[in-house]
């Protein structure tokens, strides 16, 4: 198995490796052409795209965006990040159609060895993100790595989640606690 194999499958891999260094700096090269342009700007969506494979024409990014590897990003249709987003895609970050992402917001899938011991090696786990359809992430708001976050979902701007948010809820506070349970009638 492959480091990014074991990066993608929530196993510990090695991050110092040639084959994910290749694409760290694949990434950050792209990165850096996207900070000096606007959405609206000749060449965004091509770049946007290559940083983002599969991305639907209906979604966005705006800039300044920052993650580690792009293609760790799964959008669904009508997708909408704000500006100032941190991404870090070693496990997979999955959006579905029609969510709304405040600006500032951060999704982690990194998570560091306890042991401080090993934590000083190049060597760290991925733990995929997942956030339904229909919700709305609040700026600010940090999603912490293996976090699921349910369909029609509301997380309050600089939220913490650090637990999986049922769908139809609204999530607020640090630690992020459901404060309601929403019903169709409630929207």
């Amino acid at each position: 198995m492959t480091e990014v194999e074991k990066m993608r499958s929530s196993q510990l891999a090695d991050m110092s490796v040639p084959e994910l260094q290749v694409k760290f700096e694949h990434a950050k090269k792209l990165l850096a052409k996207m900070r000096m342009l606007s959405t609206y700007d000749e060449g965004y969506r091509e770049l946007l795209e290559d940083l983002v494979p599969g991305i639907p024409a209906t979604s966005i990014i705006c800039p300044p965006f920052h993650c580690d590897h792009g293609d760790g990003i799964r959008l669904g249709e009508n997708v909408f990040v704000n500006a100032n987003c941190t991404f870090l895609d070693g496990g997979y970050i999955t959006i579905g159609a029609h969510t709304l992402v405040g600006p500032c917001v951060q999704i982690y899938t990194p998570h560091h060895p306890v042991d401080y011991v090993e934590r000083r090696t190049p060597k760290e786990y991925a733990y995929p993100v997942t956030i339904g359809e229909d919700c709305w992430i609040g700026g600010g708001a940090i999603i912490c790595p293996g976090v699921t976050i349910g369909d029609r979902c509301i997380i309050g701007a600089g939220s913490v989640v650090t637990k999986d948010i049922p769908s139809d809820c609204v999530a607020v506070g640090n630690p992020a606690k459901v404060i309601r349970k929403q019903t169709p009638t409630d929207l």
